[in-house]
């Protein structure tokens, strides 16, 4: 009976040494194993790049957060009237009553000219940094006297006197110092405005009363403003075109933008540096679905806002997390590699130095990310990938005794690297370079493969 065992022991031992199709099992089930720890990489990757995030939170939250300016706005009171109709039981008589309320009207700019001067910065906490700016907004422009009476309001109804200016942004934390309005040569101080209505959108700003004489009382005349207000914010610097025509120009020692929102920069005006960028953007009423005018409530009108980002290049755990994604490529090419050369040189691989050269390849991942938070990806990405290249054509000289085939080995990987990376820099074209690659590596082994006897 044990010599039976030990015979039919050895008959599998020497199944699995020198049948191809024993070997092609074994390597796709180590490859399907070493899935296991690339997943928990990719739940690292995952983990560093929320870490990452909630630390540029944190700072944002600390120095001031994105930035999206809405106004000014000029908010005017009007009296409006119900009349309700009472029937008296004891005279049999209906009686009228007028029940007089207090509503707003919210007018925009006819011109709304906007200059911003940003001054950026990166903020660092530990590993981690944020675009972080302070932004020098001058606002000036003007109204007309509006026509309410096609909102069948009449002019006795309007108290001039107590019209205010309105302004709504996103960041009230970030204002630096006092904010005034110069209205047709006489300042008006805001006041934050916390009500109901603005609670859970943007934050407002409100300024003393409109003296009444201060008010055009032609289309002709002209109530002018001039408005400068300084923000620490990060990120993002936007603003709401409501200016029948509104003009924004904006410049900022940052190198990297990203031009945002409903509108684009005029292609003229765009200048861009490695340490500064200046862009001009003009928008005119037609060129957005909204009215000069409103009744009650001032409408949520962001998706019409435009800006600039201010972007951080390199995002690390981004491109790592990409780089994860080609693992499992990475192993399953090194593995039929091992496998050619096993096979055509007749050179016998143990399962246990195949699973060696699988860890050393999900080593290079965790080597990626932890080098990257202390360095650029690319630095990261040339030592994490010639580490495990080294090891591998070491390790690699001790299983098949000459040079040729690990020497081979560490050219095919350099190549496969240098491939992944590339991809992983390109956006339009990584699909079209990826299936290119793919197709050439794959004609490769076809050929490399053809003259292999697969019955054994």
């Amino acid at each position: 009976m044990e010599h039976q065992k030990e015979k039919t022991k050895s008959n599998l031992s020497k199944w699995l040494n020198t049948s191809i199709t024993a070997r092609l099992l074994m390597v796709g089930f180590l490859t399907l194993i070493l899935l296991i720890p690339l997943s928990y990489i990719n739940s690292l990757i995952k983990e560093r790049g929320d870490r990452q995030k909630d630390v540029v939170n944190e700072i944002n939250s600390k120095w001031g957060k994105e930035v999206l300016l809405y106004g000014p706005i000029l908010k005017i009171p009007y009296k409006s009237y119900k009349e309700t109709t009472i029937y008296n039981e004891k005279s049999k008589k209906h009686k009228t009553e007028i029940e007089t309320n207090i509503e707003y009207a919210f007018i925009f700019p006819e011109q709304l000219n906007v200059t911003s001067n940003v001054n950026s910065k990166k903020l660092k906490r530990g590993n981690f940094e944020s675009a972080v700016y302070t932004s020098v907004m001058k606002l000036k422009g003007f109204f007309i006297e509006p026509n309410l009476t096609t909102k069948n309001i009449l002019d006795k109804d309007i108290l001039w006197n107590k019209a205010t200016y309105i302004v709504k942004t996103s960041n009230l934390k970030g204002i630096k110092g006092e904010t005034k309005i110069n209205s047709n040569g006489k300042d008006y101080t805001f006041e934050t405005n916390f009500n109901e209505q603005t609670r859970n959108t943007l934050d407002e700003l409100e300024s003393n009363y409109i003296k009444e004489s201060d008010v055009p009382k032609t289309d002709e005349d002209k109530m002018s403003f001039d408005l400068n207000i300084t923000f620490d914010g990060s990120e993002l610097l936007q603003i709401i075109p409501i200016g029948k025509t509104t003009h924004l120009k904006m410049a900022s020692n940052w190198g990297n933008p990203s031009f945002i929102g409903e509108f684009l920069p005029i292609d003229s005006s765009k200048k861009i540096t490695q340490n500064s960028f200046d862009a001009e953007w003009k928008v005119t009423h037609l060129n957005r679905a909204f009215s000069q005018q409103y009744l009650n409530a001032i409408p949520d009108l962001k998706r019409y806002a435009f800006g600039a980002k201010f972007l951080i290049m390199v995002d690390e755990f981004q491109q790592s997390e990409r780089s994860a994604k080609y693992g499992f490529l990475v192993i399953g090419l090194t593995f039929l590699l091992f496998f050619l050369i096993q096979t055509l040189s007749k050179i016998n691989i143990h399962p246990f130095q195949y699973l060696m050269i699988g860890l050393a390849l999900t080593m290079f991942y965790t080597l990626l990310v932890s080098i990257s938070e202390h360095s650029n990806f690319l630095k990261a990405y040339t030592i994490a990938g010639s580490s495990v290249i080294i090891l591998i054509t070491l390790y690699s000289k001790s299983i098949l005794n000459y040079w040729k085939f690990p020497i081979l080995i560490s050219l095919s990987l350099t190549a496969l690297y240098i491939f992944i990376y590339t991809i992983i820099q390109l956006e339009n074209y990584a699909l079209l370079v990826g299936s290119i690659g793919l197709f050439i590596i794959l004609a490769i082994v076809m050929y490399v493969s053809r003259k292999i006897e697969w019955t054994n």
